[in-house]
């Protein structure tokens, strides 16, 4: 055992002074890892941070929340052309759903119509206007950094009145103080009543809360009636996730009663819910973590390619160094560690500058608001990358150093 260790540490000191002898040609050896596991790293952690972002984006939905609409979102054996010519979900549908409806603890309707929305010089454009009812904050988990949702009065009467997301209060009022001030939607003033707390769901784009401001429908029917989406969506919310199947069975039947659909017709509208969204995702997830890793994997390959390339030169440079140590008494596995070794500290320093570029990268990515979630996983991964890429790259070379003959070694020029 000592000998074995004795080896190791004669080994990697030899390694040492070698890349120590060949500076610059080192350094452009470790230039491919550096690449590769910067691109490895980088890609891991975006993928990873994307992966964090959908799934609190969709955790926002709720997992005990259904979601009646015109529309499909996930069930692609539904021809568009079928999802097209459905008739649209009304208030009077919602109304009646409200009140046929028994398991359901909360149910309301949604409206989307695009909107500029304005205060005093700054403008804040093509923002999700959500009309609702005063129900809504009850199917959904909403939190406020000020004020609070619309009231059932406001509610009923269509009262110029605005919630908005954190997003849009920090572009109309960037010095904060938006509470109870007046915004205009097409000319129309809205007093805003409330701000919501920031939710942080990037990947859902317009919309996520914090990019949406919230009034009362009967105003979007009111003022917008030429830019809404004709089509509502009837948000319910189960009493738990336990309970979804019993509610969306129910919301079914329901449904098909008010569409005046026969037993033998197919439904015209469509139930979606968080799980559906969630593997959707996954797919989604899986089919971008396999394509990054495809485009890493070739800009590691280079790098292992390079440094075997440099490894097989620095092998027939040192022919009658190999000869000597032989002659010496050195064994094959000795000679066969040193230049593995040689090549694993290479790859190391270069997967830890790699580490270090890829750190400083994703925090400069973050700044821009793309998700990027840096963690041990990423420290563990360019670790390890870099010491197999050294030892699968160097052993080729090494092999060979092992196996020459000691008296053809030393008469070599």
């Amino acid at each position: 055992m000592k000998l074995f260790f004795f080896e190791v540490k004669e080994g990697l000191f030899i390694s040492l002074r070698a890349i120590r002898a060949n500076k610059i040609r080192s350094v452009l050896t470790t230039l491919g890892i550096i690449i590769g596991v910067t691109s490895v790293v980088l890609m891991s952690t975006a993928i990873r941070g994307i992966d964090d972002a959908f799934q609190t984006g969709v955790s926002s939905l709720g997992s005990d929340n259904l979601y009646i609409d015109k529309w499909e979102w996930f069930n692609r054996d539904v021809p568009f052309w079928e999802l097209r010519n459905r008739k649209n979900l009304t208030m009077e549908h919602f109304e009646k759903f409200k009140e046929m409806a028994k398991l359901p603890i909360a149910v309301a309707p949604t409206i989307f119509t695009p909107i500029t929305i304005k205060h005093e010089e700054r403008t804040v454009e093509f923002v999700f206007i959500v009309g609702t009812t005063h129900d809504y904050v009850f199917t959904n988990s909403l939190s406020f950094a000020d004020g609070r949702f619309m009231n059932e009065l406001e509610s009923n009467g269509g009262r110029n009145v605005i919630v908005l997301g954190s997003e849009i209060a920090k572009k109309l009022f960037p010095n904060g103080g938006g509470l109870n001030n007046d915004v205009k939607l097409k000319g129309k003033k809205y007093r805003v009543i409330g701000i919501l707390e920031e939710q942080g769901s990037w990947v859902m784009g317009n919309f996520n809360p914090d990019n949406q401001a919230f009034v009362p429908i009967e105003s979007v029917f009111k003022y917008f009636q030429e830019e809404f989406w004709n089509s509502i969506t009837i948000n319910v919310r189960a009493p738990n996730s336990q309970s979804i199947d019993a509610v969306k069975d129910e919301a079914v039947e329901i449904m098909r009663k008010i569409r005046g659909l026969k037993y033998n017709e197919r439904n015209d509208f469509s139930i979606n819910q968080q799980s559906g969204l969630l593997n959707e995702i996954n797919s989604t997830v899986g089919v971008i973590q396999i394509a990054g890793l495809l485009i890493t994997g070739l800009a590691l390959f280079v790098g292992a390619i390079g440094i075997m390339n440099i490894m097989f030169v620095s092998v027939k440079e040192r022919t009658k160094e190999i000869g000597i140590r032989k002659a010496i008494g050195a064994k094959n596995r000795t000679i066969l560690g040193q230049f593995i070794t040689e090549a694993a500290i290479i790859c190391l320093i270069g997967g830890m500058i790699g580490l270090f570029i890829a750190i400083i990268g994703g925090m400069i990515i973050k700044q821009f608001d793309f998700p990027v979630t840096i963690s041990a996983e990423a420290v563990i991964l360019a670790v390890t990358i870099s010491l197999m890429t050294g030892i699968l790259s160097g052993f080729a070379p090494a092999y060979k150093a092992s196996k020459m003959d000691p008296v053809d070694s030393l008469r070599y020029e």
